[in-house]
Order: C-alpha cells, then structure tokens, then sequence
C-alpha cells in the first residue's frame, strides 16, 4: 500500500511490455506502479493514485466487476483512465466506461515517447486545477464566504461574490459548475438573483443549492418550493459538506 502520488497500470500480468512502460514513466521522474486487475489488489494500491493505465493484451479485458469499480473510483475522485491495447480491446473499454474519465486511448503498438508525453500533460492539467468543478458561492457576509471558500478550496476551483449582481456579473465572463447561493440576502435575494440566472440562456442550466440559516419547517417548504438542486442549512460542519458536493457531482456524472 502506498499514499503517495503515482501512476497506478493494471493488466492481466506484468508483461515485458508493461514493465518498458513502467521504465519510461519512471525514468521520466513520474512514479509508477503495477497491480494485476483484481480488484483488492487495485484498491491496495489506489491511495495516492493520480492516474490509471489499462494496459490490454491478448484480448484480455478487465472483468466486469474491476471496470465497475474502476468507474466508481474515478468517477468520484475526479481521475483519469488511459487505455493501452489493441483496437478491439480499447473500443471495449470505450464502449463501457464514461467517456468523462477516458483522457486518451492508445492502440498498440504504441509510442512510448507519445504516450510519456501524454501522460506528463495530463499530470501537469491536474497540478493545476484544471480538472477541478467550479463553484461559485454566493453570500452578503464576508466572514461565512471566506470560510467556506478554505473549506472547498483544495476540492473545486471556487469563486466568491458578494451580491447577486456581482454574481452575475462574474457569471457574465466565467463558468460554473454549481452556484451556492445565500437564501437571505438584503437587496436581490436568493429566489430573485435563482430567477434571474433562470430567465437567462447562459446561466439557466447551473445547478444552483441554496445556503440558508433558517431550519423551521415552513423556510425549508419555501425553499424547496423553488426547486433548485437542493439546499444547506449554514450550520453544516465542512467534512458533511464535502461530502454532499462529492455526492452531488458524483451523480451528476453518473447520469
């Protein structure tokens, strides 16, 4: 088992192949390790993964159940699939896997050099936040948005405004994936500035959850009333939020 950052190739066996591979990555200061497809071998592995090769080879494709897993794990923890075989074999994995977690698919024989190339690109995307969701909070009080942009800040690319207008604004010039919104606001509350992002083209397919401080039954009814994606009590602990937003996204993946 390991937790630090590496590049997870899994295959029926270690083949000369793959270990020439294993080589490059490694030569080229990016870790590499192998595991065969099973899956407690891969989810021994897993921590500290930022990449996973599928490595395919005498019409050989991973189980069923290892592709299932492979899907869920990615899938929720935002990363990445590479598939290395022959055509056959890479068009199965196309065919069963989320074209959102297939970075790019290698038919052999393969270009080493392309595909170190390949892998170093992706890797420095990743640094970057590239593949992160982005969120945009929305909140009149400056103590509540500072905080809950450092608890969301090493998860998702995040934004603040301040008012429903400078959300717009913001919104005017940049993408978001979800707009956490501030039911109580003074000026253009939260229901106005969700009916003007509605009454928009551009804006009116972001989800949107509102951010509220009020928990009697009646305010919940009035929020809900207004179906957005779903709402957060101001009073929710950071690991329960995270946990809500990764649920979130997970699903909307997911179909």
């Amino acid at each position: 088992m390991t937790g630090e950052e590496h590049i997870l190739i899994i295959g029926n066996k270690e083949t000369f192949l793959v270990r020439t591979i294993l080589k490059k990555l490694n030569d080229a200061r990016m870790h590499a390790i192998f595991a065969k497809w099973n899956i407690s071998e891969i989810n021994e592995f897993w921590d500290g993964t930022s990449l996973l090769i599928i490595y395919m080879d005498d019409g050989v494709v991973p189980p069923d159940d290892v592709l299932h897993f492979i899907e869920d794990k990615t899938m929720e923890e935002s990363k990445m699939v590479i598939p290395i075989g022959e055509k056959t074999e890479v068009d199965y994995i196309n065919s069963h896997m989320p074209s959102d977690i297939i970075y790019q698919s290698f038919v052999r024989p393969i270009n080493n050099e392309e595909l170190i190339t390949t892998v170093q690109c992706l890797l420095e995307r990743q640094a970057s936040g590239y593949y992160k969701k982005s969120i945009l909070i929305v909140d009149d009080d400056p103590t509540y948005l500072s905080m809950v942009r450092e608890w969301l800040k090493q998860d998702y690319k995040v934004a603040m405004a301040n008012s429903g207008l400078q959300a717009l604004r913001w919104l005017g010039k940049n993408q978001a994936d979800l707009i956490l919104l501030d039911y109580e606001m003074p000026v253009t509350s939260g229901p106005q500035v969700l009916e003007m992002l509605r009454s928009d083209l551009e804006t009116s397919k972001i989800p949107v959850m509102f951010l509220t401080g009020k928990s009697d039954k009646n305010a919940v009814l009035q929020v809900l009333a207004l179906k957005p994606e779903g709402y957060f009590l101001k009073t929710i602990e950071k690991d329960e939020l995270l946990q809500k937003l990764s649920d979130f996204f997970f699903r909307q993946i997911g179909g």
